[in-house]
């Protein structure tokens, strides 16, 4: 079955950095675009950023673009999400989804996301 598997968060502080990373397995890797989701205690699951199953297209949301970069290794089976200049309002739980579809576009769309990862936790300090 198909399966994502979160890691890399962790405690920093504002203005550090830390890279994400999500390991699939259980199917073809490179025929499905992937996302990056958080939600923060209290709040609604939030869109952060998706790539295309090509890795051609990037999306992002606009609390966060200028300071995040998703991106995908094929070969490693595995999703990136590269967070600079991280702010205290980034502390969440950082989820990997993707699509059931085999090259899908999918872009903040939480419900066309059929697979989720477990989370890794982010907190940044001020």
């Amino acid at each position: 079955q198909v399966k994502l598997v979160e890691s890399g968060g962790g405690l920093v502080q504002a203005g550090g950095s830390l890279r994400l990373s999500c390991a699939a397995s259980g199917r073809t890797f490179s025929n499905y675009a992937m996302g990056w989701f958080r939600q923060a205690p209290g709040k609604e699951r939030e869109f952060v950023a998706a790539i295309s199953w090509s890795g051609a297209n990037t999306y992002y949301a606009d609390s966060i673009k200028g300071r995040f970069t998703i991106s995908r290794d094929d070969a490693k089976n595995t999703v990136y999400l590269q967070m600079n200049s991280l702010k205290p309002e980034d502390t969440a739980l950082y989820y990997c989804a993707s699509p059931h579809e085999s090259r899908a576009t999918v872009r903040q769309a939480w419900y066309r996301y059929e697979y989720w990862g477990q989370g890794t936790q982010v907190t940044v300090s001020s």
